[in-house]
């Protein structure tokens, strides 16, 4: 690691997994928790800083930029609030909900721009970091199939008892908080007691997220991050217990799923 000048971000040296991050407490005020820059997206060096509270978030023609922001946004699983317009559309609703049947194709959409000419932070070289992240079954995903197809989804790390939630993605109405719903109900029949949200939106403040301060933060993911988790492949019936996870069979179904999308979308 190399060492910064006063308000200036640390610079990681590139290609050294090993190298340490500063203390989160040295991050930047504004931009709000920059912290570092620089590095690699090596699986050790993704799993060190989601331990230590801090992700990888930068945009087209940027060097890799690390935060850990303060207050954070956060959502405790049986802490969901769920509107009874959508209580009602779940009872009534026509989809579908899995978990690791098809990484890739949500992390693909959730990569598309949210508009028109927009652009995405999810380049290239972070989806392929997150998909090995998925093949060692820490990266997951909750997919949303209406009819056989897509409509929307989400992905994360798990770290212990935490689960870090990277991105969502909707095409058709009130499906990213289906996908949110039947993750918070998994993660807290397993005992995980926190969901980071990273940033915050209307949209997960209304469904029960809210702000901590980050020293808080950290020494709740210090009480949860060597706590017991199901590993490898979350893609197994809803009432099943964490021992019944497949370490081996995670990037297995993706591959399948992945087959199978591509066999629909070339019929």
């Amino acid at each position: 690691m190399i060492r910064r000048a006063n308000n200036i971000p640390y610079l990681l040296a590139a290609n050294d997994p090993s190298g340490s991050f500063p203390p989160v407490s040295e991050a930047l005020t504004e931009p709000d928790g920059l912290l570092a820059i620089g590095g690699d997206l090596s699986v050790k060096r993704l799993i060190h800083a989601y331990r230590h509270g801090i992700f990888p978030w930068y945009g087209e023609n940027d060097p890799i930029l690390w935060w850990s922001p303060d207050p954070r946004t956060i959502l405790v699983p049986d802490e969901i609030r769920i509107s009874r317009s959508l209580r009602k559309f779940l009872r009534k609703s026509p989809f579908e909900v899995t978990m690791d049947r098809d990484f890739r194709s949500v992390i693909h959409a959730c990569a598309m721009p949210r508009e028109p000419g927009g652009g995405t932070w999810l380049m290239p070289e972070m989806i392929s970091a997150y998909r090995k992240l998925h093949a060692l079954g820490i990266a997951h995903s909750v997919e949303v199939w209406k009819d056989g197809m897509l409509a929307g989804g989400l992905y994360g790390i798990a770290v212990g008892a935490a689960f870090f939630g990277e991105s969502m993605f909707t095409r058709i109405d009130n499906a990213s908080k289906i996908a949110l719903v039947y993750l918070c109900r998994r993660l807290s029949t397993w005992n995980f007691r926190l969901i980071d949200c990273q940033v915050q939106t209307d949209h997960l403040l209304r469904m029960g997220a809210r702000h901590i301060p980050r020293t808080k933060f950290i020494h709740m993911l210090e009480q949860l991050r060597d706590r017991p988790s199901p590993t490898g492949c979350w893609d197994q019936p809803w009432d099943a217990s964490p021992a019944d996870a497949s370490p081996t069979t995670c990037e297995h179904a993706d591959n399948m799923a992945s087959r199978e999308t591509e066999g629909r979308h070339a019929s």
